[in-house]
């Protein structure tokens, strides 16, 4: 069976951009020229406007985001919350005024007049992710463990802070894609993220699918497998099933459940950017293997060191 095959490009877009990650992240002639020429050498299926995606929220509500140098991803270096009280009392960011967020939403409908043949999105952050970064990550899951109720409400608020993002996104003329990969486990149990996490998941990626007019992406990262049907439950279009989970039974359940829903089976990073094509070859075979009609090949994360001529040999083994 043949099935379509899309890298995932964020960070690697620096590599066409010719500079470092940090430098291209907050260049908006730099961000536009990575995801174009990366786009042209690839022809992926969606175009995911930004560079270090999960910071732009955080940024945007004044969190620091550090410069790693050389060929780092650009990283968090100051959480603005010390505790949840300060995290429900934090204000709301403006998606047309604060942070990168402008820059981006601007780029991203830039690239779409560019390449009209190509899906452009602006990466929204779930709620999670956004605590997460703008907590930190120790004692974002102290609370969980010891205060869950305070946290699903502000889980829930920043949910609803992200319905404006939404909006600005689709009033610029591109789509939106959900991420949400700090939620899934072992950061959070099965129990915790049906506790605390989905409730506040849910409502946003439905408000956001209402506000698209289409059931949007949610793409977690991690071990996601004993999760799924909590997944599948927010009605989302679109779910990755990463190196990191049990590929196949993913597979078979949504299958199974679900067969609209669209699942992209991730190869290995560190196989995609490996320099031995036999071995290449091999975890092309894997997921051949265990798709289905619903399936499409990613690459999770592609790094940013990943040759091209990687991609195109990808490409000639799924032709094969």
């Amino acid at each position: 069976m043949k099935i379509p095959f899309s890298p995932s490009i964020y960070e690697h877009a620096a590599r066409f951009a010719g500079r470092s990650p940090y430098e291209t992240s907050r260049d908006p002639e730099l961000i536009f020229k990575g995801h174009r020429d990366a786009w042209l050498e690839y022809r992926h299926q969606v175009i995911v406007v930004g560079i270090d995606i999960y910071n732009l929220e955080a940024e945007a509500y004044g969190a620091e985001v550090e410069n790693p140098g050389e060929d780092a991803i650009p990283a968090i270096s100051r959480n603005p919350c010390r505790s949840i009280e300060e995290g429900l009392a934090i204000r709301p960011f403006d998606p047309k005024r604060d942070g990168r967020i402008p820059m981006v939403i601007d780029t991203a409908r830039r690239l779409k007049d560019a390449l009209p043949e190509a899906d452009v999105r602006v990466p929204v952050a779930g709620p999670f992710s956004v605590a997460f970064n703008l907590r930190g990550i120790n004692g974002l899951l102290e609370d969980v463990g010891l205060t869950p109720e305070p946290v699903a409400e502000w889980l829930m608020q920043l949910a609803r802070n992200q319905a404006a993002f939404c909006q600005a996104v689709v009033e610029a003329g591109v789509g939106v894609a959900f991420f949400e990969s700090a939620a899934a486990p072992p950061l959070l149990s099965p129990r915790q993220f049906h506790n605390v996490e989905l409730p506040a998941l849910n409502w946003i990626l439905r408000e956001a699918s209402a506000i698209t007019g289409s059931a949007v992406p949610c793409i977690m990262g991690g071990h996601t497998y004993p999760i799924l049907d909590d997944m599948l439950s927010t009605g989302t279009g679109f779910l990755v099933c990463n190196v990191e989970t049990k590929q196949k039974e993913f597979v078979e359940k949504v299958w199974a459940q679900k067969p609209a829903v669209k699942v992209r089976v991730n190869m290995d990073p560190r196989i995609v950017a490996c320099d031995d094509p036999e071995t290449i070859r091999a975890e092309v075979e894997r997921i051949v293997a265990i798709a289905r009609p619903n399936c499409l090949m990613g690459t999770g994360c592609l790094p940013l060191e990943t040759p091209p001529s990687n991609i195109r040999l990808i490409r000639e083994f799924l032709a094969d």
